[in-house]
């Protein structure tokens, strides 16, 4: 069939609206996490200055407490934005779906855009809560980073995709794994966030920006535990979609494994990410030799993504699949 440029057009006008959106979801949650201190600071004022909800010595007055920053306001806005910006992208896939009249992940700038739509679900199921709203521009961060070099570097424009591609085994295999790879950038980001407060605890001294970045963050456990979640989710979804690329191939090319730089490096991630859930539930591994060991998982998912498909040549080389 061929494909219709209207829809490929609006496709990448929705990408391009919400790469936009995120960037302004991003400024305003930017300056609510700048003006989280401060906050904290007024609050404590207020409580030391004998601030109370009402006033005892007059019946029936009401004291007004502090005034909701501005910085607040504008991290509720940031939500807000950031949620039309999740829509966006998802309309951006569906239309790219039914101007080639496929299942729209052919390519690595479909993969990234779903890989980054699945990161932003995952961000908004564990990140609503207003505690962790300041963790969102960690997440957004890498998102754009991936969006631009989609629409940049590894875009491609709406078109059938190749014979060997055309096979119902491409929604199942490259959904799942694109998701996966979506959670574990989740995952990648917390551990990182943790590691960079357990290096500058609450109450610890530090002037530097890592220490002012640090103690805004929430505690070290909760964010233990967002990458711990998060993995729990992501490993056995990744792990799905390798053995489902394994029955793929050998439908495909008469094998189920033939150690091809692509299979060998997504198994090697798995592995790492199987070593990652280990040590975290084994004494003396937990903490940060842990987070370690997930942030090395992260790095080989981002080793696979843009090495391996962009420089080794290899039986996926031909789609730029993941």
């Amino acid at each position: 069939m061929n494909t219709n440029e209207t829809l490929a057009q609006y496709s990448d006008w929705a990408f391009r609206s919400s790469f936009t959106v995120l960037v302004l979801a991003l400024i305003l949650l930017i300056a609510q996490y700048a003006s989280k201190r401060a906050r904290a600071v007024q609050e404590k004022e207020f409580v030391a200055a004998g601030g109370t909800a009402t006033d005892a010595s007059v019946p029936g007055r009401v004291v007004e407490g502090p005034k909701k920053p501005l910085g607040e306001r504008l991290g509720g806005m940031g939500s807000a934005v950031l949620v039309v910006g999740v829509v966006l992208i998802f309309a951006s896939i569906v239309l790219r779906g039914f101007a080639t009249h496929r299942f729209p992940l052919g390519n690595m700038y479909e993969f990234v855009t779903m890989a980054c739509a699945a990161a932003l679900v995952v961000g908004l199921a564990f990140l609503s809560r207003p505690a962790y709203r300041s963790l969102w521009v960690f997440l957004i961060v890498p998102v754009l980073i991936l969006m631009f070099l989609a629409a940049t570097v590894l875009y491609a424009d709406a078109a059938p995709v190749v014979p060997a591609l055309r096979s119902y085994w491409l929604p199942i295999h490259v959904t799942i794994v694109s998701v996966g790879s979506g959670v574990f950038l989740v995952a990648g980001v917390a551990s990182l966030l943790f590691l960079l407060r357990m290096r500058y605890p609450e109450g610890a001294e530090g002037s530097g920006i890592f220490a002012r970045i640090a103690e805004r963050l929430p505690d070290g456990q909760t964010l233990d535990r967002l990458a711990y979640k998060t993995t729990i989710i992501g490993f056995p979804l990744f792990g799905a979609g390798v053995i489902l690329g394994a029955i793929w191939a050998e439908a495909a090319w008469g094998r189920f494994w033939g150690w091809d730089p692509k299979e060998t490096v997504s198994f090697i991630a798995w592995v790492i990410y199987a070593a990652y859930l280990h040590a975290r539930a084994t004494s003396g591994w937990r903490d940060t030799k842990a987070a370690w060991i997930n942030v090395a998982g992260f790095v080989a998912m981002l080793f696979n993504l843009f090495i391996i498909n962009m420089v080794v040549s290899g039986l996926h080389s031909y789609a730029g699949l993941n």
